[in-house]
């Protein structure tokens, strides 16, 4: 696991505790993707990914030690100032660092939590809802599969779908199945997108409609 080099063994134990997080950026926008697209909610965005998605267009958040240690009750407090009581916790990868304290103190405030992962680590923290994003170079461990609310799976290349239906096993009856075709490929992969889910409709197509909308 990639952690800040803070050289500080006070911070060092409070990063491992949940109560201080490397903090990207958080901002009040309008979710762009999957099951939740158009509802407002508060973006919290953790610093530090290791799974090296080639299509992310977040690159920046992948080294941790570019965002500051930031303590969570600042965080959370930020995300109680919104009107919408719901904070999508996103990254980089979240779960690479303790989620307990975090969402503990947003449910203290009556914040739904919602989070966004490739689960490739393990599950912690209390979720209202779970996106889960597998990726190829490192596949979910642990049950997330089994708790994920919605399997979203981007796909680049042909294979990809196949690679998708490999997941759907795994995942409770009740989870939203979605297709995403990655942007960068969109006009090649949204048409055989399309083509799958209408001979296997138990999924269904995402876009990214912020990027349709200009929306941050």
């Amino acid at each position: 696991m990639i952690k800040p080099k803070t050289n500080n063994p006070d911070q060092d134990n409070l990063l491992a505790q949940g109560r201080m997080l490397p903090l990207m950026e958080e901002f009040y926008t309008i979710q762009g993707e999957g099951s939740n697209t158009g509802e407002a909610a508060w973006f919290i965005r953790v610093g530090g990914c290791d799974v090296g998605c080639r299509w992310c267009d977040v690159k920046e958040s992948w080294n941790p030690a570019l965002h500051p240690l930031t303590d969570t009750n600042q965080i959370v407090e930020h995300a109680a100032a919104q009107p919408a009581k719901a904070v999508v916790v996103t990254g980089g990868e979240p779960l690479m660092y303790n989620m307990d304290y975090l969402c503990n103190e947003l449910k203290k405030r009556d914040i739904k939590t919602y989070l966004e992962t490739s689960g490739a680590y393990p599950l912690t923290g209390k979720w209202d809802w779970i996106c889960l994003s597998p990726k190829k170079n490192m596949i979910p461990v642990g049950d997330i599969t089994e708790k994920a609310n919605e399997l979203k799976v981007i796909i680049y290349n042909d294979n990809d779908i196949a690679w998708a239906e490999k997941f759907t096993d795994q995942v409770h009856n009740g989870c939203t199945l979605l297709l995403q075709p990655e942007w960068s490929r969109s006009k090649y992969i949204t048409p055989l997108i399309i083509d799958y889910v209408k001979q296997n409709p138990k999924w269904k197509i995402s876009i990214q409609a912020h990027k349709f909308m200009r929306i941050p």
